[in-house]
């Protein structure tokens, strides 16, 4: 297993420079606990506990299906496009004045790649109990 686990890295780094943005906003902001209404506050806590919340399953399914050999290709474009949905997904809620389609696309190919890989690992079992 190769491929997911540098893409699990580098979303792990994502991940730590998510964490420090939310510690600079903190201090900043002047906010020790929670958001303290502070809409800037707001806006970097949800970008970080979202990419917490979808990241971990989207890698789980993704390494599921590299240890079932799926097809290499499709691994390296699923896990691109989680990349490149969680970037546009930060950077959409990170701002200010946003834009939603950064937010919204961001969503739904995160969403898609995990539908698409549990989709995929169902169809395997399946094949496998049924053939």
């Amino acid at each position: 297993m190769t491929i997911v686990p540098t893409y699990a890295a580098i979303l792990g780094l994502l991940f730590i420079f998510l964490s420090i943005r939310v510690i600079k906003t903190r201090r900043k902001e002047r906010v020790a606990i929670g958001d303290g209404g502070n809409p800037r506050m707001q806006r970097a806590i949800a970008v970080h506990s979202n990419f917490a919340q979808y990241v971990p399953l989207a890698l789980l399914l993704l390494a599921f299906l590299e240890m079932q050999q799926g097809p290499t290709m499709l691994i390296q474009i699923l896990c691109v496009a989680l990349l490149i949905s969680r970037l546009l997904h930060a950077y959409g809620v990170s701002q200010m004045q946003e834009n939603f389609r950064f937010r919204v696309v961001g969503m739904l190919m995160t969403c898609g790649v995990i539908g698409l890989t549990a989709l995929l690992l169902l169809a395997s079992a399946l094949i496998r109990h049924t053939g």
